[in-house]
């Protein structure tokens, strides 16, 4: 059914996140019959700003017969082959909506690590991450209703809530934090469990305010490669590849992690970050903001925007803030400090920046009220 929701959030995409000009090649990946409606708005308007759209269609379904008997060489093959498109886009948007996000979950994981390796890595971290204009998003289905444990009906009210912010006042709310993570030299990170220190000196920050993520709200930077000492112990259940992980827990010791724990998965969690060298490092730290978003849900573009949250990342850093650690992986871990959730708190050079959630800074606190940042167009 057609919702004028997607109108406005197709305006959104093109127009905010990704400056959609006249004369372009936009790359439109299609995940999902589900996000068929928010799609045609985004072709109907890029043709008529005068834009080029290739549209690609694709689920877990069907990557999965894929990615079970794919050989190298097909895998580099496909990969040359969506190298060449990705290389003449200007823009790229990913739209995500799967029916079964689980589709993955019995495939052997090295033919995961295949797939990693051989494709995404190539066409997406270092071709579309790189050289494209690009936001991804998710599309507000019933499998989608059903990991956030909710009706369909809340869930589409939440979900264009989110994803309709005002995105350009979330990026002015951003300036005093992005000040303050730019100046900081030691990060202390302290809750259940968790007890961690590491420095982030000379790296720089970077504001995610909906030009690449929808919906956005963090403000991130890497930790130095080496400096990362102690525990952490995340809260927030992660959907990677198809398996469910929960109470991940990892030690470090001068950067590396020397002990991962997930329970029952704790050796598949290990096989995971044995893929390469990185997979053991971090490649980013980040503060989460953004009000709308209070719960897990099991959707990493969701979980990690959550209010009063932080994610340490095993894997690959951006270009935009480079500590020198590439893999394969970027798995987004999320640690929530709010009390209902343990509470816990982050120290820039021994001064406390945030407790239980809450940023000690009042003003600061208030520029990420949803009232300050609530959609005027919906």
């Amino acid at each position: 059914m057609k919702d004028k929701r997607n109108e406005i959030l197709a305006r959104q995409l093109l127009d905010y996140s990704t400056k959609l000009q006249a004369g372009e090649i936009l790359y439109l990946e299609i995940k999902g019959k589900d996000t068929l409606e928010l799609g045609k708005e985004i072709i109907r308007f890029a043709t008529e700003k005068g834009a080029t759209t290739f549209w690609y269609y694709n689920d877990e379904s069907l990557s999965r017969n894929w990615i079970k008997s794919a050989t190298e060489e097909q895998f580099k093959k496909q990969a040359e082959l969506h190298l060449e498109l990705m290389r003449r886009a200007n823009v790229y948007i990913g739209l995500r909506g799967s029916d079964n996000p689980f589709d993955h979950a019995d495939i052997d994981i090295r033919q995961k690590e295949r797939s990693n390796t051989l494709f995404y890595k190539p066409v997406h971290l270092e071709q579309r991450v790189k050289h494209t204009r690009w936001v991804v998003l998710r599309y507000p289905n019933n499998a989608m209703a059903q990991l956030a444990e909710t009706s369909q009906e809340a869930f589409e009210d939440f979900y264009y809530e989110v994803c309709c912010a005002d995105y350009a006042k979330m990026s002015k709310a951003q300036d005093q934090l992005f000040a303050l993570m730019n100046a900081a030299d030691k990060v202390h990170i302290k809750g259940p469990g968790t007890d961690l220190t590491f420095s982030i000196k000379g790296i720089p920050c970077v504001k995610c305010d909906g030009l690449r993520n929808i919906p956005d709200g963090e403000v991130y930077t890497a930790p130095v490669r080496d400096s990362i000492n102690g525990k952490i112990t995340y809260n927030t259940p992660s959907l990677h590849e198809g398996m469910v992980y929960d109470s991940i827990s990892f030690v470090f010791e001068k950067g590396r992690i020397v002990k991962a724990d997930a329970g029952a998965l704790t050796d598949k969690l290990n096989n995971i970050l044995d893929t390469d060298e990185g997979s053991r490092y971090v490649g980013e730290f980040s503060i989460g903001v953004n009000p709308f978003i209070l719960h897990p849900m099991k959707d990493t573009l969701f979980d990690e925007k959550i209010a009063g949250s932080l994610h340490l990342t095993p894997g690959q850093c951006y270009d935009e803030a480079p500590n020198g650690n590439h893999s394969a992986i970027h798995w987004d871990l999320v640690l929530i400090q709010r009390p209902e959730y343990g509470g816990g708190e982050i120290w820039f050079d021994d001064q406390l920046l945030r407790r239980d959630g809450v940023f000690t800074d009042a003003g600061l606190e208030r520029q990420f009220s949803k009232d300050n940042l609530k959609s005027r167009a919906l």
